[in-house]
């Protein structure tokens, strides 16, 4: 006969006689869920706000350059970014590219090229200017040999820097600006040798140009800062070296 009160069907204990409970949390649960509340609980960094395009380019030009067909092409290709132009004197073009006071300029050459880029563009042909009775308006086209002899001034801020074999060099102080050379020559005082965009800028009814054959080029470039090379710049090079609005290259 099989023993009453014995131990048939009764639970079964772990170790140490204590009864697992299912409802115990299990080890490490808590501090895994503790951790992801944390994690949850965490502000996400704000993205910092993107700085605002330019709406201003800033072209520098120097006496003389005549970039009214590229800025007509900016203004269509770029009409939310207004184009400013800016005089810059031949002397102080290098300083104001890296002044930061313009993003670009046309400069004229020689410039010294360290921390920018430059990119020559054309030349521009010397001519002589001299009063309208001058005799040497009889000539279309004229040779340094035909200015020997002659009184040729310089002025201070002479971008050829080029001296005429055999010519003269004027008893009065150098003229401080072009304009006034131009002036001085037209009241029948020698000649003066410019760049041809010179003598258009300063075009009077009592002097004449007259186109030198053999007389000094100048270089005329598009020059710009080398560590700011923006998209607006990029633009203005694709411009300036005719490249259509949907090249893949701006």
């Amino acid at each position: 006969m099989a023993k009453s009160g014995g131990s048939r069907g009764a639970p079964r204990h772990g170790k140490g006689g204590r009864k697992a409970d299912a409802s115990s949390p299990r080890r490490g649960g808590g501090r895994a869920r503790s951790a992801r509340s944390s994690t949850a609980a965490r502000p996400t960094p704000r993205a910092e706000p993107a700085a605002p395009e330019p709406t201003r380019f800033v072209l520098g030009a120097m006496p003389g350059a005549t970039p009214g067909r590229w800025i007509d092409t900016w203004r269509e290709r770029m009409p939310h970014v207004e184009l400013e132009l800016r005089p810059v004197e031949v002397a102080h073009q290098r300083e104001e590219l890296l002044s930061g006071e313009v993003d670009a300029a046309l400069v004229r050459l020689p410039l010294d090229a360290d921390g920018l880029h430059v990119i020559p563009l054309y030349e521009e042909q010397a001519v002589v200017v001299v009063s309208k009775v001058s005799h040497l308006t009889a000539a279309d086209e004229l040779d340094l040999g035909d200015l020997e002899g002659e009184v040729v001034l310089t002025p201070a801020d002479d971008v050829l820097g080029f001296t005429v074999p055999g010519a003269v060099a004027p008893v009065f102080e150098a003229p401080a600006t072009t304009a006034d050379a131009i002036a001085t020559v037209a009241a029948g005082v020698g000649a003066v040798i410019v760049p041809m965009s010179l003598a258009r800028l300063h075009q009077r009814r009592d002097a004449a140009s007259i186109p030198l054959r053999d007389g000094p080029a100048s270089q005329v470039a598009l020059a710009w800062p080398a560590a700011r090379t923006t998209p607006h710049v990029e633009v203005f090079v694709g411009i300036v070296r005719g490249r259509t609005a949907n090249s893949s290259r701006t």
